[in-house]
């Protein structure tokens, strides 16, 4: 007889082998891992003592590279083929890079870039000394390297990781992220949204409930996340942001600054040794302001030695606009959680970049307190991801359990007839979730559907973000409307899509799993947010055109059908009517008033009554020959 193992809640079945498992901040500028080791969470330092790692890869030829801190020091003498800030290039495609010029790399569209992994499609890649690499290539050697390091700290092989991402990341950039941690040989435990993490980290530390604001500017994204802490349960109730907007668009406005006080232009900077000695120079004078009120801006630029002084004034004028693009993501969440600044207890600062007093300040100013600052920007979302890690990996924290209740930042739902957008699960909808809605056929005999999966705040499609597409098939020939399609959306915790059809009468399905080539561009999804409140009038009217229009091509539809099969009811008059009134309702069709639609639609209905009647009639006449009242 064998003996079952068991062990305490919380702990691992075998007291000698703990799974090991880490959090890690895949970030922009820098990366980091960080582990509980004795029941505290603690970064996890390389050889020389870092816990920061930049985010640079540097690809040689015949297939060397350098990683991390060595290929930073050759940024500067080999910009081509060194490559920073890869996170903002994450499942996009090359339109959706701006200030592609402006940067020294060489681009290339996703097909000639694409990987064993499927990420080639949209995506854009990077043609560097050791071939064409795409994001998820760079990405996974910076995970590696983590890898590696966490391996080395332990002595053991890990268990897995979590992995964080900006909570504006879209389901493209998600996957892409997935796909990086699986070419990187990393067991994935769970994507968790980077301001979740620092909420774990901090709620922990701090032991406070309420309601916290997490402003998180990184280096290359921006989050806002407005989260409800209560006994151990994390709920996001809203979140926003911006996953093209962080310190690199300010390194950039003040080298464009220093540049126009140079009388220069960015196009005229054509090398890329330039260009990355450039940006290079403008973020050590960003850093050099935030403990000083001026600072040297120093770089070497087509030969010649360039030398500015720079105040802390001059730096804060040319980013203004980039600080206010934030504090209007931080406003339209506040909005979206019903909420005005006072009611939120504390502001929660997450990023490297929120160390610029600017921004400091002015979150102070929007919500009349000093934002928290007790843990480093830079680590507080590797240690909440280690947390979370380490409970996934069946360990306690020797207390209560964390419960993460995320959200998705944009609504998902399916296209219907007349490129409206049905949607299934609304934004800031709680994950993991699955919800379903039934749908049914417009034509006669229709035996398949084509499902069109879409993302955003639009009620029309093509407004939209088209996501999938795919079919269903084998439905049964039944008169439209008869069939019911039940099409379910299942948002998993890592924010990642899967869609399935089912027709309930003969039960054919049909599924994918979203995976798109490419994400949004820069600006598409704040764009879709202002948009969706912008243009909500203009939607309602367009959405109504649209429904009117429906309504009136399945009443022709089915009165031509039931003349066709019927007609004989009809005496002259009444058929030279009908069709005097179909006539009408088609005239009204070329036209925009939606409710001269509705009101010539309703007059077939009205006019085709006694047709109807006679047709029922006909048919329980037909249903009841031959039978007798006993057989009944």
């Amino acid at each position: 007889m064998a003996l079952l193992q068991i062990s305490e809640p919380g702990q691992s079945p075998d007291p000698h082998q703990r799974r090991i498992a880490v959090g890690i901040d895949l970030g922009t500028t820098h990366s980091l891992v960080a582990a509980v080791r004795n029941g505290v969470p603690e970064c996890l330092p390389d050889a020389q003592g870092r816990v920061l790692l930049p985010s640079v890869v540097r690809y040689l030829a015949q297939g060397g590279r350098q990683i991390g801190w060595e290929a930073l020091a050759a940024q500067a003498q080999d910009a081509r083929n060194t490559i920073a800030s890869v996170k903002r290039f994450m499942g996009r495609g090359l339109a959706d890079v701006a200030q592609a010029q402006q940067l020294p790399y060489s681009f290339v569209s996703g097909a000639a870039g694409a990987t064993a992994e499927g990420q080639g499609g949209g995506m854009l890649s990077l043609a560097t000394a050791g071939g064409v690499k795409s994001p998820v290539e760079v990405s996974a050697e910076i995970l590696a390297t983590l890898r590696q390091r966490a391996e080395d700290t332990f002595g053991q092989e890990l268990y897995g990781a979590v992995i964080t991402v900006p909570a504006y990341f879209d389901d493209a950039q998600r996957q892409a992220t997935k796909d990086a941690a699986k070419l990187a040989g990393i067991h994935l435990l769970r994507l968790l949204n980077e301001p979740t993490a620092a909420a774990i980290a901090y709620g922990l530390d701090n032991a406070s409930e309420g309601i916290y604001a997490v402003y998180d500017l990184g280096g290359g994204t921006f989050d806002i996340s407005i989260l409800r802490l209560s006994k151990g349960v994390f709920e996001v109730i809203a979140t926003g942001g911006d996953s093209a907007l962080g310190g690199d668009d300010y390194d950039a406005a003040l080298a464009d600054w220093v540049l126009q006080r140079l009388g220069r232009s960015s196009e005229s900077l054509t090398d890329p040794t330039d260009k990355a000695a450039l940006l290079l120079a403008a973020r050590a004078c960003k850093e050099a302001l935030t403990a000083s009120e001026s600072a040297a801006f120093s770089a070497r630029l087509a030969g010649e030695d360039v030398q500015i002084d720079v105040q802390r004034s001059d730096f804060e004028a040319a980013t203004a606009h980039l600080t206010e693009r934030t504090l209007t993501a931080v406003r339209r969440a506040l909005r979206d959680a019903k909420l005005r600044p006072e009611e939120v207890q504390g502001v929660v600062m997450v990023g490297g970049a929120t160390r610029m007093p600017q921004v400091q300040r002015a979150v102070a100013q929007l919500f009349g307190r000093a934002p928290l600052n007790n843990l480093n920007p830079d680590e507080v979302v590797a240690l909440g991801a280690a947390i979370q890690a380490h409970q996934l990996a069946g360990h306690s924290m020797g207390g209560d359990d964390l419960l993460l209740l995320d959200v998705i930042p944009l609504s998902l739902g399916i296209e219907t007839m007349g490129g409206l957008v049905e949607r299934i699960i609304p934004r800031n909808e709680t994950i993991p979730t699955a919800k379903a809605q039934d749908f049914t056929t417009f034509q006669d005999g229709q035996t398949a559907l084509a499902i069109h999966v879409v993302q955003g705040e639009r009620d029309l499609a093509k407004d939209c973000r088209s996501l999938a597409r795919f079919e269903l098939r084998g439905i049964p020939p039944m008169a439209a409307g008869a069939a019911r399609i039940r099409v379910t959306f299942t948002v998993d915790a890592d924010g990642l899509l899967s869609v399935s059809a089912r027709e309930l009468t003969s039960g054919v399905e049909a599924h994918i799993d979203v995976k798109p080539s490419y994400g949004l561009s820069d600006e598409q999804i704040a764009r879709m947010l202002q948009e969706g409140f912008a243009t909500a009038e203009q939607d309602m009217r367009a959405r109504a055109l649209v429904e009117a229009r429906v309504d009136a091509d399945r009443m022709l539809l089915a009165t031509q059908s039931a003349i066709e099969a019927d007609g004989d009811l009809l005496t002259p008059p009444e058929r030279a009517e009908i069709d005097a009134l179909m006539a009408a309702l088609r005239t009204q069709l070329q036209g925009d008033d939606a409710a001269a639609i509705e009101a010539a639609t309703a007059a077939l209905a009205k006019g085709t009554e006694a047709f109807a009647a006679r047709r029922m009639n006909r048919s329980i006449q037909q249903a009841l020959a031959g039978k007798s009242v006993q057989s009944l």
